[in-house]
């Protein structure tokens, strides 16, 4: 399997099938048109910069034509891509791209004085950029090269690298998930399968290719669908729904409550919708009632990690049992294990905790769709991935039938918005106020975002800071997604005899409260 050729089979079956609707730049292209366009890119890579199997191609932009272009120009031929989060701060992207050592950087025209910073710490060879406004050196290096089949591609299959997707870890440091086309493709089988996906569907990705829901958009791809590019806004996904005739897309809890709450929502005509994922934890019981009465589709949602892109999904079927009285309890579930996926639920010592929906164990999943390991981290990928085993760090209990129901994260991690935060970095933030002693960051139950970062301080003695305070003190070294939301102040942080902070006694009395709630 060469993920590069998605865009060759519809492009030769029916190559004036639309491929791409790029909606920030009123851009459509055919799958004819893509082919040509990869077939190019790969050969200008390869044979104009010289770059050779296995080098990495760094990519920052927005979502836009030219990012598809250069996922399947690279796998194509045999290069790694290496997406870059665009909010996050210039030193951290430094960071990430050195990790890398990619052999190229492409950005798009809106990040070219980012990309001209990052050209002083970054020693990649060649710097393109792209879009109205840019120096015109990717258009021209695709135009430049020739539209043959790149002779690379016959040497790239399975078990090739193709994608670092880089992920924070317990430290708050940014690790790269290394995935190979086999790997991607068996987690696009995991959703196939999940989704029904059929070829007449029109998939919309709203969230940003630099995560791996991007993999979810190349799957509809793989069946010949066309992709509809945008930056989420609420009311703009409503009106491409309405004339794009789009019949699926992935959400967050944030995304479909901003959606619902449009005024005149009632006037779109959303009737081509046939099924809504959504991602990044359960979604509030009234939250799913209210979509499924006002969505006109069903909807299913699927647990992950970039590690192991989709593991189990609490089907259509579910939430519909579910809100009739069926197993209501579910909807706080993440579902059952995929079609290519192995999920058990272990104590520290590997063994295999009972189904009494009572005890505790770790979430481990075997799965070729898993990622192969840490790129150059083997330290790191020895403690993840044992036996064939990949252990998520998320602590669960699961009922009978095999539903998984997450208690807690061993890594506490903070899912805000569909954006992944790290507490240990956050404190690490909060911490560069001068009147702070000590800190405790944790999630707490958001009806909008899913969960919304809060913060216990403790301050030195004889010291002063307003909530305020510590906020501003935060973001000056996060993004704007990370920084608390809210902030307590008390005299101690409860601890064990060890010394180490029990966040759980901070963070269950607002989960207990949530499941009362349901």
């Amino acid at each position: 399997m060469n993920l590069g050729l998605i865009p060759a089979k519809t492009a030769r079956l029916d190559p004036g099938r639309e491929a791409l609707v790029d909606i920030p730049n009123e851009r459509r292209m055919s799958y004819g048109e893509l082919e040509s366009r990869v077939r190019r890119l790969a050969n200008g890579l390869r044979d104009k910069l010289g770059l050779e199997k296995g080098d990495r191609v760094g990519i920052l932009s927005k979502n836009c034509i030219e990012y598809m272009e250069i996922y399947y120009a690279c796998a194509r031929c045999g290069l790694i891509a290496q997406p870059v989060n665009w909010r996050l701060g210039l030193a951290e992207m430094a960071r990430i791209l050195n990790d890398g050592e990619p052999s190229v950087v492409i950005a798009s025209a809106e990040y070219a004085e980012v990309a001209k910073d990052l050209k002083q710490t970054v020693a990649a060879k060649h710097w393109l950029c792209f879009g109205e406004g840019s120096d015109g050196s990717y258009d021209a290096l695709v135009s430049a090269a020739s539209d043959a089949e790149p002779i690379a591609s016959a040497d790239v299959g399975d078990d090739d690298p193709v994608l670092i997707l880089y992920t924070g870890g317990t430290t708050g440091e940014s690790k790269g998930a290394l995935h190979t086309h086999k790997s991607i493709y068996m987690g696009m089988l995991n959703q196939t399968v999940a989704e029904r996906i059929v070829p007449t569907d029109v998939y919309m990705l709203t969230g940003q290719m630099f995560h791996i829901p991007v993999a979810l958009a190349m799957n509809y791809m793989a069946h010949g669908c066309p992709l509809v590019l945008i930056n989420f806004e609420a009311r703009l996904a409503l009106e491409v729904i309405q004339e794009e005739r789009v019949s699926a897309f992935l959400g967050i809890t944030t995304m479909l409550n901003w959606m619902m709450a449009v005024d005149g929502f009632d006037s779109y005509d959303l009737s081509s919708l046939r099924n809504i994922q959504y991602g990044g934890g359960p979604m509030p019981k009234k939250v799913v009632a209210d979509a499924l009465s006002k969505f006109p589709c069903t909807i299913i949602q699927g647990y992950g990690q970039t590690e192991g892109m989709t593991m189990s999904f609490l089907s259509q079927e579910d939430h519909i049992e579910a809100l009739a009285g069926n197993h209501p309890e579910r909807l706080s579930s993440c579902g059952r294990e995929g079609f290519v996926t192995s999920i058990r639920l272990v104590d520290a010592g590997g063994k295999e905790v009972p189904r009494d929906g009572s005890t505790p164990g770790e979430i481990i999943v075997r799965s070729e769709a898993n990622m192969v390991g840490y790129w150059r981290r083997p330290d790191l990928t020895a403690e993840t991935i044992r036996d064939g085993w990949m252990w998520t760090g998320d602590i669960a209990t699961w009922d009978a039938d095999g539903y998984l129901f997450i208690v807690d994260r061993a890594k506490d991690m903070i899912i805000s918005g569909g954006e992944n935060i790290y507490s240990t970095q956050v404190e690490a933030a909060i911490h560069q106020h001068p009147a702070v002693l000590e800190s405790a960051v944790f999630g707490v139950p958001d009806d909008e975002w899913g969960e919304a970062v809060k913060a216990v301080v403790v301050l030195k003695p004889g010291e002063t800071a307003s909530a305020e305070d510590i906020i501003e003190a935060a973001a000056q070294h996060l993004a704007s997604y990370q920084k608390p939301k809210s902030v307590d102040f008390v005299d101690s942080l409860p601890k064990a005899p060890t010394g180490k902070i029990l966040k759980r006694e901070l963070r269950d009395p607002y989960w207990q409260q949530e499941g009362k709630k349901l």
